[in-house]
């Protein structure tokens, strides 16, 4: 009984071991498009991925949000100015990510766009509330 759990144990640990230690080569040829970088998560993934030598295209709402994005970071990061919510702000964007990333295509995305709502109980929300949330 005790030679099967530790022959488990063992394997899992090879196992772990095996993934962590699996990189990515080439992370200088990669893309990665990332949404919602003025501030939060995707500013900081941005300016991470920016660090280890990925090339990052990061879309912002704001004008100022790109610009200090931009003075954090290398040259290898470029910016949009990206509203979710509006079709013909998508359209550009995406004409945009084209023209960067042309045959070699995108490896990864991260849809990290969205808005904030207040917080409170859900039966004092009115539908006019869910709106913002739906059109991201």
């Amino acid at each position: 009984m005790w030679f099967y759990l530790v022959t488990l144990v063992g394997l899992y640990h090879l196992l772990r071991w095996y993934r962590e230690r699996q990189v990515v080569s080439h992370l200088q040829d990669k893309y990665v498009f990332i949404t919602g970088c003025d501030s939060g998560f995707g500013n900081l993934l941005a300016r991470q991925l920016d660090r280890r030598g990925m090339r990052v295209l990061a879309a912002c709402l704001t004008e100022k949000g790109a610009e200090e994005l931009r003075n954090k970071t290398s040259d290898r990061l470029e910016t949009v100015i990206l509203d979710v919510t509006k079709t013909e702000s998508i359209v550009a964007a995406t004409q945009w990510v084209k023209e960067r990333v042309g045959d070699r295509g995108l490896w990864g995305l991260v849809n990290n766009a969205g808005v904030l709502q207040p917080f409170a109980y859900i039966e004092w929300y009115r539908p006019e509330d869910y709106m913002p949330i739906f059109q991201v």
